[in-house]
């Protein structure tokens, strides 16, 4: 099916008609990321499989002033032509925080041309966001929420949507989608994971109550949670009953995660493409560079740190090297780093394989969490155990067909970089 861009529609289509005829029925979608799901990303993302993208949270009270000239340009880059363009960005998805409907309304008027909805964060956890008083702590102000998705559905010619958090109770958090919705919410993502469910204590997402919610509402559902692997999505899809799945963890640490395993790929139990960390981060670079509209420095180290993270606590001059790099224009430098990544890893690929052995010969089990370690010069998930594993356990609920499925619940899938929960 053909993905229509905006300024295709006849009409706002509502739904299942805008996730059909609109966004094309994504199943892989990228999550809206603080930093680091940006239009080079975006692009690198699409490459290997997504089917649909969201931009960082953009804040509608720094956006809405006719004055924020640089805040756009920065937030969303309209004047370069690329950002929400029909060839390099579509389908996409724009996310706004907010807890003003007029601020909301404005920001979201302004770059509804350049995109294929509007979307609400009502799931951001972190301290930012309760001093801004937006995101997740805004859960419990039902009539104010309302407002803003309804001032939206009303308003604007692209439809809205929502991305929110669960609560403890899963008939609350049915009833909290439901509200959503009746506002006129056309899609809905549900983070699996309550308000407190961050940094070491992240923990498992409860797909219980994602599973509830799909079949509460009548508009598509999003998952967000727990895809760590590529075989975790089939597993999502097929135990939620959700039209699809979101990651954002997962994707940056492996941005080919929403890829199938190559034909001939070295591995028969990687149902998934795990290609060199390194290949990875020279195309991401690539892109940044050819790209007309600027990315951030901070954002291209963030992606570095994580993309070739299986490395860089052995390749300790790398990781200092890529720590000091300050200031724009530095994407040759970041080259240069990648490409020395990559002589090493080829070095130590042909070193360890010279025998005869496959990947699944080097494949260990990491002894604290059970799960897959590849070899460290393969694109992988990172995981971070929690302090207390028995409190993941008490926290999962959905069903476990699978060995591995019992050793994440000892897991926090967020990065240790900075000890924060990138997906909101």
């Amino acid at each position: 099916m053909a993905v229509q861009t905006t300024s295709d529609h006849p009409r706002k289509l509502a739904g299942y008609d805008f996730y059909h005829q609109i966004l094309g029925s994504p199943k892989l979608i990228v999550a809206p990321m603080v930093d680091q799901s940006e239009l080079a990303w975006r692009i690198l993302s699409r490459r290997y499989g997504a089917q649909l993208c969201y931009t960082p949270m953009i804040n509608a009270k720094m956006f809405s002033p006719p004055s924020a000239h640089a805040y756009r340009a920065q937030a969303f880059n309209t004047s370069c032509l690329e950002e929400g363009s029909s060839t390099h960005d579509r389908p996409l998805i724009v996310q706004f925080c907010a807890n003003s409907p007029s601020q909301l309304l404005t920001s979201a008027l302004a770059v509804q041309d350049h995109c294929d909805a509007i979307d609400i964060n009502l799931g951001c956890p972190q301290d930012i966001a309760r001093k801004g008083h937006y995101g997740s702590f805004l859960m419990d102000e039902w009539e104010l929420i309302h407002d803003l998705i309804n001032v939206l559905h009303e308003n604007l010619s692209v439809p809205v949507t929502a991305k929110f958090r669960i609560f403890p109770s899963v008939g609350k958090t049915v009833a909290y989608a439901k509200m959503l919705e009746s506002a006129g919410a056309q899609i809905l993502t549900c983070h699996g994971r309550l308000r407190t469910q961050r940094g070491q204590n992240t923990g498992l997402a409860d797909w219980s109550h994602i599973k509830a919610v799909k079949e509460a509402v009548r508009v598509p559902v999003f998952a967000n949670g727990n895809i760590l692997f590529h075989e975790d999505i089939e597993k999502c899809l097929r135990e939620t009953g959700v039209d699809g799945v979101m990651s954002a963890e997962g994707q940056l640490y492996n941005p080919a995660l929403f890829a199938p395993a190559p034909p001939g790929s070295p591995s028969s139990t990687l149902t998934g493409a795990h290609l060199p960390h390194a290949d990875l981060a020279l195309e991401y670079l690539a892109i940044v560079k050819n790209l007309k509209t600027p990315t951030s420095t901070s954002a291209v180290k963030g992606h570095l740190f994580k993309i070739m993270h299986p490395a860089l606590g052995r390749e300790t001059d790398l990781r200092e090297r890529l720590g000091r790099i300050r200031g724009s224009n530095v994407v040759e430098e970041y080259i240069e780093i990648a490409k020395e990544m990559k002589q090493r890893m080829e070095r130590d690929a042909a070193e360890a394989m010279e025998g005869g052995q496959m990947i699944d010969d080097l494949i260990t089990i990491e002894p604290t969490t059970g799960l897959r370690v590849l070899p460290h010069w393969l694109s992988q998930p990172y995981f971070r155990p929690l302090k207390s594993p028995t409190e993941a356990l008490k926290r999962a609920s959905s069903p476990i067909p699978s060995h591995e499925d019992v050793k994440r619940a000892r897991l926090s899938g967020q990065s240790a970089v900075g000890d924060t929960d990138i997906s909101l």
